[in-house]
């Protein structure tokens, strides 16, 4: 089966972008230019709005991950719960996104960000929604221009409608390691438990698979091409399951996590390249290792 299609739902390049927002309108002139949306973020970095406002894309608006792309922490739901759809609805609209937009959401680490932006997007209802493959620092090394600033766009008129995306919680996270493929997207130290720099306890899910969703990526920060995807997921058992990300089915056979919900995202995107429809435990390892009863596995995987 080709994938083509698939990626290119999920990744635009950058000549494909320049030109889509040099022409103004794409390829359909009723839709108009694409919306782009900057999550610069990492984890313990709190200098993403500074960095934006130095140097973005032309026209991009600066979307804040901890206060807009995910809801208050807790012990509970984990550090980066997934948001209510009255609240991220108020912020789309504040980025400007219409019924009608296009998006593409870009940073400078490699999409490992961005593809939180994506994932809620798709989740609530936005079809057209692509990651910037290989993000800011591709499109500068292409000799495209930045801009400094704020950009304000006019108020957006999206209305939310959750549920385009699956979803798992803890118990189900649970099961899927047993009787499907859960993978783990955090770097493989944190996996086998010798190092927990943020969350209570070391170690992963019972029966999870270690897949640091870092080496879904080239050096150069894009997407690895689809043959090396498919032969990366097909050694961590992940089968082609054949059908479009965002089909409804049965049971997810695929789920990811990582250490709050947002890099497990990324992975998300990574299978959807492939065709792979995955789903997010969005209370990642911040929830499980939280709760007392929960088990914890340590170790590299048997």
């Amino acid at each position: 089966m080709s994938t083509a299609p698939a990626r290119a739902k999920v990744l635009v390049d950058v000549q494909e972008l320049a030109a889509d927002l040099q022409l103004g309108a794409g390829p359909d002139p009723a839709v108009g230019a694409p919306l782009l949306l900057d999550v610069r973020w990492a984890l313990g970095v709190t200098d993403g709005h500074q960095r934006y406002l130095a140097g973005h894309l032309p026209g991009a608006v600066y979307v804040d991950l901890e206060t807009e792309l995910a809801a208050e922490p807790s012990p509970e739901a984990g550090r980066h719960p997934l948001p209510s759809a009255s609240s991220f609805q108020a912020s789309a609209h504040r980025w400007g996104v219409r019924a009608s937009s296009r998006v593409v959401v870009y940073d400078a680490v490699g999409g490992l960000s961005a593809a939180r932006a994506w994932w809620l997007l798709r989740y609530f209802g936005v079809e057209h929604v692509r990651i910037l493959d290989g993000g800011l620092h591709a499109w500068e090394r292409a000799g495209l221009g930045l801009e400094v600033g704020e950009v304000v766009r006019a108020p957006g008129d999206l209305v939310v409608r959750p549920g385009h995306l699956q979803v798992l919680d803890a118990d189900e996270a649970s099961d899927l390691a047993e009787d499907g493929v859960l993978l783990d997207a955090r770097a493989p130290e944190r996996y086998r438990g010798e190092t927990e720099p943020v969350d209570p306890r070391a170690g992963h899910v019972p029966g999870a698979v270690s897949a640091p969703t870092a080496q879904n990526l080239a050096p150069d920060g894009a997407f690895l091409d689809d043959a090396t995807l498919r032969e990366r997921f097909a050694d961590l058992g992940v089968e082609d399951a054949g059908s479009e990300p965002g089909e409804d089915a049965v049971a997810p056979q695929v789920g990811v996590y990582c250490g709050s919900g947002v890099t497990a995202a990324h992975e998300v995107a990574a299978l959807a390249c492939i065709g792979v429809t995955a789903a997010l435990y969005a209370g990642s390892w911040s929830q499980w290792s939280n709760d007392s009863a929960r088990s914890v596995a340590t170790g590299p995987r048997p």
